[in-house]
């Protein structure tokens, strides 16, 4: 089902796979663990393994999450999180941002308020912002913790949403996974699955996605943004 142009009034935006390049980096840490083991894998096949075992296991955590949060034990798994990612703080790891990402905002918030709903935490997800200038284009970051339950929960969108004055029904929920458009679907917005990140095909389809594109330029162009 093509998009209703006219109905959309903001976006929202994931994080992980769709403005962050997580997946890649996922990979490539997968690869050089496996590096030392050059009698078992050549480089290509590391590497080729350890994208599938990204993707493979992307759905599954997702889950996981998803059933930690309803049985409101996501907060000692943020805990958690929350004392890994103060530990990349000081190490001082750096994000990747996704090709097209930073063109596309700079073009979006001319036409639209955007918001951030990302399932990762407050502090990870500042650093990825601040760290690529893009804390400016947002009206509203909306994290794992913002509201009582998160993705694939409507909570979040519905959240972003009465930030940017909107309706759900007026927003775009923008992801790469199952748990972006569930959450978008579940709130009435409507949802562009892309294919850079986590999510394959089939499974955004079968989640209900209204649109499916490969990237972010394909997204700029679909919204018609100057």
């Amino acid at each position: 089902m093509p998009l209703d142009l006219d109905r959309i009034k903001g976006l929202c935006f994931d994080v992980d796979g769709t403005l962050s390049d997580t997946d890649d980096a996922w990979v490539e840490r997968i690869t050089r663990i496996l590096a030392p083991q050059s009698g078992l894998l050549s480089p290509h096949e590391a590497r080729h393994f350890g994208r599938w075992l990204v993707m493979t296991t992307e759905s599954p955590m997702n889950m996981l999450y998803y059933w930690m949060d309803a049985l409101s034990l996501d907060d000692n798994f943020a805990r958690l999180y929350e004392k890994l990612a103060q530990k990349n703080v000081k190490s001082r790891k750096r994000f990747t941002i996704m090709d097209g990402a930073r063109e596309l905002l700079d073009r979006a918030r001319v036409q639209y308020p955007l918001t951030v709903v990302s399932a990762r935490d407050e502090l990870t997800t500042s650093r990825f912002l601040d760290q690529f200038e893009l804390t400016k284009h947002f009206i509203e970051i909306v994290t794992s913790q913002t509201c009582d339950h998160t993705k694939p929960y409507p909570q979040p969108v519905v959240h972003a949403a009465r930030r940017m004055g909107l309706e759900p029904q007026e927003c775009l929920m923008i992801g790469d996974t199952t748990v972006d458009v569930l959450a978008g679907k579940r709130a009435g917005a409507q949802t562009v699955g892309l294919l850079c990140g986590f999510g394959t095909e089939r499974e955004l389809r079968r989640a209900g996605a209204d649109v499916i594109l490969d990237n972010l330029p394909q997204l700029a162009n679909l919204l018609k943004l100057d």
